[in-house]
């Protein structure tokens, strides 16, 4: 068996993408922050000591997709080229959902992912002075687009 990310002797490698085509291609990741109740009321009327939580976790998302290749040592350099971060506060926390698009030679799974990472760590980061149990659950990807292995959607 081959290993993509590994050369002949076993070392770590980034996958040469040099001949590859660029497409188009998005990838949708999601994830959910569980909140106290009270953490919850906050959000809902926008009294959360620290200011717009959602605003930050927001512009926090969108900036950690476009820094993905700084983050993962063997993930390429692309060009995000949209990148949304929706967040819907409910009745047990925060929703948090990312899709990421770009026209180049490999995917945006990573950049989704690292959105909807980086945008709970910023709502916990924002909230961890009123509530210290704060949780991050259920990250992954719900669907992408494009590529040689096509579309695909996680079956919910």
């Amino acid at each position: 068996m081959s290993f993509t990310h590994l050369d002949s002797a076993g070392h770590a490698r980034m996958v040469d993408v040099t001949e590859k085509t660029p497409t188009v291609r998005s990838a949708t990741a999601r994830g959910f922050v569980r909140c106290a109740p009270h953490v919850i009321a906050a959000l809902t009327d926008g009294t959360a000591p620290k200011g717009d939580v959602l605003a930050v976790a927001r512009i926090a998302g969108i900036q950690a997709a476009k820094a993905t290749p700084t983050l993962l040592p063997l993930a390429h350099v692309i060009g995000v080229h949209a990148a949304s971060v929706d967040l819907t506060i409910t009745e047990h926390g925060v929703d948090i959902t990312a899709t990421v698009k770009t026209a180049d030679r490999t995917g945006v799974e990573m950049e989704a992912l690292t959105a909807v990472s980086v945008a709970a760590l910023a709502i916990v980061d924002m909230v961890k002075g009123m509530d210290r149990t704060s949780v991050i659950e259920n990250l992954r990807i719900v669907a992408k687009t494009g590529g040689r292995s096509g579309d695909w959607m996680r079956p919910e």
